[in-house]
């Protein structure tokens, strides 16, 4: 009976992640620029000396839904959108570069240009944006380069101040999503200025997350969950019955 609810246990284990994954989606169905994630799972034989010997489910590296979400006009000019592929380059908590499609901005009273969760927008050149104060008239423009005039500057002469960093891989699959929601190398090395991506000011791209498909796998999921449970409980019944036609000897 081991066999069989090694397989079950396994099972309902990758089904407790796969619910976890979904319901992550489901929670970030309005976050502005969220990519959904997909619950990637795959049998595996356990291989003893000779010959495999029973198989387990085993998660495999998630991936990812890239496709872009719905464009909304905002009208603010602190707000972004990537057009197409690509991403905005911003340093995470710890001081590291990392990358978005978070494009809700703002100015800091020391003039850091930060998404409004708080991390520093990169420039062109790795650093973080430091602004004048008090820009009047921002622009941002298609290829990022963000101008404007100055308070108390010459009215016809506008300023170029910097230029966001904007990334696209190469190989998407070399990309992973950390627990932050931001998207990093797996190798731990920064990618270079992409020229070809664009990005809309005064827009935001919403969550590609399709609550109706979420709640949908919530249900398949949950079902093959209770199916799992029901193989052990199976198994369990066995077992006791075998035991009972064991004390008849």
């Amino acid at each position: 009976m081991d066999k069989l609810l090694w397989v079950a246990m396994s099972g309902a284990k990758e089904n407790f992640h796969s619910i976890s994954v979904r319901s992550n989606n489901l929670a970030n169905a309005n976050t502005t620029g969220f990519k959904a994630d997909f619950e990637n799972t795959r049998a595996m034989s356990v291989f003893a000396n000779a010959y495999p010997t029973r198989a387990f489910a085993m998660t495999e590296r998630p991936g990812y839904n890239f496709d872009g979400g719905a464009i909304e006009t905002t009208g603010s000019n602190l707000d972004i959108a990537v057009k197409g592929d690509g991403f905005i380059a911003v340093n995470d908590k710890e001081g590291n570069e990392a990358y978005t499609r978070f494009g809700n901005l703002q100015i800091d009273v020391d003039g850091t240009l930060k998404t409004t969760t708080g991390l520093p927008v990169l420039s062109d050149g790795g650093e973080p944006i430091v602004l004048p104060p008090q820009i009047e008239d921002l622009i941002i423009s298609k290829d990022g380069v963000i101008s404007g005039r100055p308070q108390g500057g010459d009215a016809n002469v506008i300023e170029e101040f910097a230029r966001i960093k904007l990334v696209k891989p190469e190989d998407y699959t070399k990309i992973e999503k950390g627990y932050d929601g931001l998207f990093r190398n797996i190798d731990g090395s920064a990618l270079d200025q992409d020229n070809s991506v664009q990005v809309s000011q005064g827009m935001l791209e919403s969550s590609n997350v399709n609550p109706v498909e979420e709640l949908t796998n919530l249900i398949r999921i949950q079902r093959q969950y209770d199916t799992q449970v029901k193989m052990m409980e199976t198994a369990n019944q066995m077992d006791e019955r075998q035991n009972t036609l064991l004390s008849y000897n």
